[in-house]
């Protein structure tokens, strides 16, 4: 038997562990030079931080397939990160009705959850109205004050007066009939 180009032919030996071949193996092909210049040699291993995460590889498949993975989680916490993210998106909505009925649409869904809860018990309140409204209307005057020293910066642009046409030449002498 005996080691064929790239595949390993040997049987193991009947009263040796699985273990010790497959070291045995290694060993043999690293002292051939088997592992000698492949890709990647010398380079850390991706996604070697997340090895203590038990989820991550549902997590990368759920956005390579455009899904969202905060879906994956238990509702209450879902809920919960919903409520941050709108506190930090809330300026971006375009007037205070739509910051009005992304509250009440997200206290309707906690108010759903504590109907019927599911999943550990984690505490989760309502969004104040107020609160929200005060953030979107700094995030506006912030937005307004910007603009406005943008518009300071740059001169207006300046407007050319168009130039009339002119009537052609051979067009002048002629008759309408």
């Amino acid at each position: 038997m005996g080691v064929e180009e790239g595949t390993i032919t040997e049987r193991k030996p009947p009263g040796m562990s699985q273990e010790t071949w497959v070291e045995i193996q290694i060993r043999r092909a690293i002292e051939e030079g088997k592992f000698d210049n492949l890709p990647g040699a010398g380079k850390p291993l991706r996604n070697l931080h997340r090895a203590s995460d038990p989820m991550w590889w549902a997590r990368e498949k759920a956005i390579a397939e455009g899904l969202d993975p905060s879906a994956m989680l238990p509702p209450a916490l879902r809920l919960r990160k919903e409520r941050q993210r709108l506190r930090d998106t809330v300026g971006d909505l375009p007037s205070e009705q739509a910051v009005r009925d992304a509250v009440e649409d997200l206290n309707a869904q906690i108010r759903e959850h504590w109907r019927a809860p599911s999943g550990p018990p984690i505490p989760v309140g309502l969004v104040d109205l107020d609160e929200m409204l005060e953030l979107w209307r700094e995030a506006r005057r912030a937005r307004e004050a910007e603009a406005a020293a943008e518009a300071e910066r740059e001169p207006p642009p300046v407007r050319e007066e168009p130039v009339p046409r002119r009537r052609r030449w051979w067009r002048w002498g002629r008759r309408r009939v």
